[in-house]
C-alpha cells in the first residue's frame, strides 16, 4: 500500500490537471484569452428589430464574426425599457461569450427610472467600449415661427401650455432632454407620448398633430430635404456632418445636452481581464474599419469609441449621475 503522503500528492494532481488552463499553478496569466474564442458568441440587443440598436448590431455583426474566428449571432431581447437585456447579460456566464449591446436608457437612465430593479449596468456588468453615437435633433412643424431654439423658447414662452410636445415615451431620453430644456428655459410645453420618436412621434410633427419632437437626426433627415419639418438644433458634441448650418444644444445655450443616442458593448462582472482586454482591442479595431464607418454613417450613425474600459466607465459614471439628476427633477421614477 502507498505511504498516505503519496496518495494525497497524486490526488493533488489530479484536481490540478482537473481545472481549466488558466486556472492552474504557473500557468501564463492571459491563458484565458490566448485561444478566446472557440465557439459561439452571443450579442444581446435590448430593442427589437429595425431599431437603431438592432441596426447597429447587424452591421457589427459580420466584422466581429471576422475578427474573432467565431460565429457572432444578435439575440434581441426586447421588453422592459431594456431590463430584460440587462438581466439576461448580468445573469450570463462571465467567460466572454455573452455581450451586451447596451444602449444610453437601460445603462445609465432605467437605474433611476426603476430603483427597485435588482441589476445594476454599472455593478453587474463590465464595459467594454462605446461603439456607436445617433446624434439626437430637435425638430420642429414648418408652422412654428422659430428658426433655432432661443426663438423656440421665446414663442413657448409666449403661449405657456398650447404648444404640443410629441415624446417616445416617459423614461426615453428625447422626453428628459426635452424635460430639461423646459425646467431650464422656464417654458411650460403639453407632453403628448407615442410609440416611437423616429416614427410615431415624427410623423405627429410632420401632420402637424404637434409643434415638436426630439429624435434622431437620421429619422428628419428626408422630412428636412422635403421642407415637411425644420430642425432647430442637434443633440452632440458636434454639428451633424448632414447638417452643417445647424447649431448644436450647446450653442444654443443648453450645454448639458451633448449627447445622443450612444451605445456600447458589455460583458457579465468577473469576465476574466484578459479577455476584456482582447475584445476591446478587437472591436475598437472592428469600429475603425471603413465598411463598417461608411455603413453606419448612411443611417446617421457615428463611430465612438473608448481609450479603455476604464475610460467607459467613467463615461459611464457621469452619465448615470446626469440622467439620475434629470430623473429626480422630473419626477418620473417608477416604485
Amino acid at each position: 500500500m502507498k505511504p498516505l503522503s503519496q496518495c494525497v500528492a497524486v490526488v493533488a494532481v489530479l484536481l490540478i490537471l482537473a481545472l481549466p488552463a488558466h486556472a492552474r499553478p504557473g500557468a501564463a496569466p492571459d491563458a484565458s484569452a490566448r485561444d478566446y474564442p472557440v465557439r459561439v458568441v452571443r450579442m444581446i440587443v435590448p430593442f427589437g428589430a429595425g431599431g437603431a440598436s438592432d441596426f447597429a448590431a447587424r452591421i457589427l455583426q459580420p466584422k466581429l464574426t471576422e475578427a474573432l474566428g467565431q460565429q457572432v449571432v444578435v439575440d434581441n431581447r426586447v421588453g422592459a425599457e431594456g431590463n430584460i437585456a440587462v438581466e439576461i447579460a448580468a445573469r450570463a456566464a462571465p467567460d466572454g461569450y455573452t455581450m451586451l449591446l447596451g444602449h444610453v436608457s437601460p445603462m445609465t437612465i432605467n437605474p433611476s427610472v426603476y430603483p427597485k430593479f435588482p441589476y445594476r449596468p454599472a455593478r453587474d456588468l463590465i464595459g467594454i467600449t462605446l461603439v456607436t453615437d445617433l446624434p439626437g435633433a430637435m425638430a420642429a412643424h414648418p408652422s412654428v415661427p422659430a428658426a433655432n431654439v432661443p426663438e423656440f423658447v421665446e414663442y413657448a414662452r409666449s403661449r405657456p401650455g398650447k404648444l404640443n410636445f410629441g415624446s417616445a415615451g416617459p423614461a426615453s431620453p428625447s422626453t428628459l432632454a426635452f424635460g430639461f430644456l423646459m425646467r431650464k428655459s422656464g417654458i411650460k410645453v403639453v407632453e403628448v407620448p407615442y410609440k416611437g420618436g423616429a416614427g410615431a412621434a415624427t410623423i405627429a410633427v410632420l401632420s402637424g398633430e404637434v409643434a415638436v419632437t426630439m429624435a434622431t437626426v437620421a429619422s428628419f433627415i428626408p422630412h428636412v430635404k422635403s421642407g415637411k419639418l425644420k430642425v432647430l438644433a442637434v443633440i452632440s458634441p458636434k454639428r451633424a456632418a448632414q447638417l452643417p448650418g445647424t447649431p448644436t444644444m450647446a450653442e444654443s445655450g443648453f450645454p448639458e445636452l451633448v449627447t445622443g443616442s450612444w451605445q456600447g458593448l458589455y460583458l457579465p462582472a468577473g469576465t476574466p481581464p484578459a479577455i476584456v482586454k482582447k475584445l476591446h482591442s478587437i472591436i475598437v479595431k472592428v469600429m475603425a474599419d471603413p465598411w463598417v464607418v461608411e455603413r453606419l454613417a448612411s443611417g446617421g450613425a457615428e463611430v465612438l469609441t473608448s481609450k479603455s474600459p476604464a475610460e467607459l466607465a467613467a463615461f459611464m459614471k457621469s452619465q448615470t449621475e446626469f440622467w439620475a439628476a434629470i430623473v429626480k427633477d422630473l419626477g418620473v421614477a417608477v416604485n
